[in-house]
């Protein structure tokens, strides 16, 4: 792959996980926003799937993902909250090299100007794992927008200054 520019804008290559009970490719809502937008920022997706609310299902999918050169970004939404069978965070944060905390924390930021202080049930969460960056937020359409829009496309966009998460997602492809 040839080096880009620091002006030019770098396409990444994108999964989206949605985990859902309920969900089907019919009316995954959530998932569809968000391989619409990483479409519209110019990201290339690389896989999409739909698994159960299970640690082990939610971390094989990911564990192939992780291992996967040509998936750089992985968008997970669905099983952050405290109801049921929410295991997101539990089935995704030990997978972590490091954990980005500040994402949870602007996330919910965000969240609270929408939902007031509904936002403390979620546990959005993301970190990095073998030069993949992972963002786990809420299942709902309007938490992937909330998340999307003021912070993944952002963090996944070469020039986004003073810096984003290209440059270390690119570490992996330059020493390959």
């Amino acid at each position: 792959m040839a080096k880009a520019t620091d002006d030019s804008p770098q396409s990444l290559g994108v999964a989206v996980l949605t985990v859902s009970d309920t969900r089907t490719d019919e009316n995954d809502t959530s998932g569809q926003f968000l391989v619409d937008a990483l479409g519209d920022a110019g990201h290339a997706l690389r896989d999409k799937q739909i698994v159960i609310d299970d640690i082990y299902q939610i971390r094989a999918v990911l564990s192939a993902w992780i291992a996967d050169d040509a998936i750089e970004a992985v968008l997970v939404t669905g099983g952050t909250g405290f109801s049921g069978r929410d295991s997101t965070p539990e089935a995704v944060a030990p997978l972590f090299d490091k954990s980005i905390d500040g994402f949870g924390e602007v996330f919910r930021a965000l969240s609270y100007e929408e939902i007031g202080s509904s936002t403390v049930q979620s546990r959005a969460l993301a970190g990095l794992a073998n030069n993949t960056v992972i963002f786990c937020m809420p299942g709902s359409t309007g938490a992937c927008r909330t998340a999307w829009g003021g912070l993944i496309r952002d963090q996944l966009d070469s020039t986004y200054r003073p810096c984003n998460f290209v440059g270390v997602l690119r570490v992996r492809s330059q020493h390959a």
